[in-house]
């Protein structure tokens, strides 16, 4: 079977994007070399659909890249949701910052810069929806903060958990860090789980 053309089909068989979506991809793939750091297409759709379908209205999402999962998201919360978004690469800022004030959805979203885990101490309360995005390293780290700030049936979405198929032999420190927190998701009883062979990989968890 060829995998390239299975995406492709499942692609093509997905709803796609708003057209202000299309034009942050656009500008995205124009002034950045790391277009693919973007969730795409089947990605973006399965954190729309889980926001829509749990009823979602309070969403960290640690990693914005150039705000694509942000405003897709965003696009899905109720009139008075809200987004947290955290990045620390600043020149990502820019065009995220540019999108959101774009955007109709753009004032639910709120950008922290910094490292994500000083930044996200500094917001109050808890959250319905996580996606977890951001430097692998830290993986273990971020869950293990996060975690407790889940509300009881909250879902967090945790992407490239495959890492190019370098969670089967870890030996590259990010391999390492992802399979960690793989099995600390596993292992873990206060969670129910699915790994999900999307892209480079995807968990859905729900708290219990």
């Amino acid at each position: 079977m060829d995998q390239q053309a299975i995406e492709r089909y499942a692609k093509n068989h997905t709803t796609d994007h708003s057209e202000l979506i299309k034009e942050l991809i656009g500008v995205s793939d124009e002034n950045l070399e790391h277009i693919d750091m973007l969730s795409g297409r089947l990605v973006g759709r399965l954190l729309s659909l889980l926001i829509k379908i749990s009823g979602a209205g309070r969403v960290l999402e640690v990693g914005t890249f150039t705000g694509f999962s942000a405003l897709t998201m965003a696009e899905s919360l109720p009139e008075d949701g809200e987004l947290f978004t955290c990045e620390y690469n600043e020149r990502y800022e820019g065009i995220a910052r540019t999108f959101f004030d774009k955007s109709k959805v753009g004032t639910k979203i709120t950008l922290l810069m910094g490292k994500a885990l000083e930044t996200i101490p500094t917001i109050s309360g808890s959250f319905d929806f996580v996606f977890l995005d951001a430097d692998k390293i830290n993986y273990p780290k971020y869950y293990e903060m996060i975690l407790p700030r889940l509300e009881q049936g909250g879902i967090m979405v945790v992407d490239n958990v495959f890492w190019s198929g370098e969670v089967l032999d870890s030996e590259s420190d990010k391999g390492r860090a992802i399979d960690e927190l793989n099995r600390m998701i596993r292992d873990d009883d206060s969670v129910e789980q699915v790994m999900l062979p999307v892209r480079d990989g995807v968990t859905v968890l729900r708290k219990k």
